[in-house]
């Protein structure tokens, strides 16, 4: 084998032992649940999810469009499943803090889950806008949903719900997590986008082990 691909393979084995021993790792006895802002469902259910997503993230936007509305229907709606929600914006992603602040100007005015719907939706119109025309869209936004726009701005310009945006993403890192979605099913971390099927029988699964 040529010395120049001998070196590359070493290279590229030495890169992932070095992800293996110093990559992300999670701390011990962290609740993933702790402190979340935004849920559905009663306080009480016997299982409780935990949903880390980003809203330019594809996969979440699978999920928040077409698997969410079916778990919350049938499991939080039916008194079985409480539903956490944890923003999880990436490293230079300025603009999905920036959304995950507007989502809650919007829990301010009792529309969290719809905004959050909302976001996913329109993530193409404005996932590249940043600064002052980004916070006019997604005001906008509120403003079609029926919210106040004047609240809203007025919220959004006063970056009262950043720091717990930031908390949020400080958690997924310190909990070790590197990508979206990530769910918490009472305890039990999945990565990754699941269907609907998948998710009943993980909900099942873990309802039965209530009973």
């Amino acid at each position: 084998m040529p010395r120049a691909i001998v070196l590359v393979v070493v290279a590229l084995a030495l890169l992932g032992l070095g992800w293996i021993l110093f990559g992300p790792k999670g701390q011990a006895n962290l609740d993933p649940g702790k402190g979340a802002r935004f849920a559905l469902g009663r306080e009480d259910a016997p299982v409780v999810v935990v949903d880390f997503s980003n809203y330019l993230c594809p996969h979440c936007q699978n999920h928040a469009l077409n698997v969410l509305p079916r778990i919350k229907a049938e499991y939080v709606d039916t008194g079985k499943v409480r539903y956490l929600f944890r923003d999880f914006p990436f490293p230079g992603q300025a603009n999905v803090i920036r959304a995950s602040e507007a989502a809650a100007c919007a829990a301010d005015q009792g529309r969290y889950y719809e905004y959050h719907e909302v976001l996913f939706r329109a993530a193409s119109a404005w996932g590249n806008l940043q600064g002052t025309v980004l916070d006019r869209y997604l005001a906008d936004l509120a403003g079609q949903m029926g919210l106040d726009q004047g609240a809203f701005a007025q919220c959004l310009a006063s970056g009262k719900h950043r720091d717990a945006v930031l908390a949020d993403q400080k958690l997924a890192s310190d909990l070790g997590l590197t990508g979206t979605p990530t769910f918490y099913i009472n305890g039990e971390k999945y990565g990754g986008f699941m269907d609907y099927a998948r998710w009943k029988e993980l909900l099942d699964k873990a309802l039965a082990g209530k009973e």
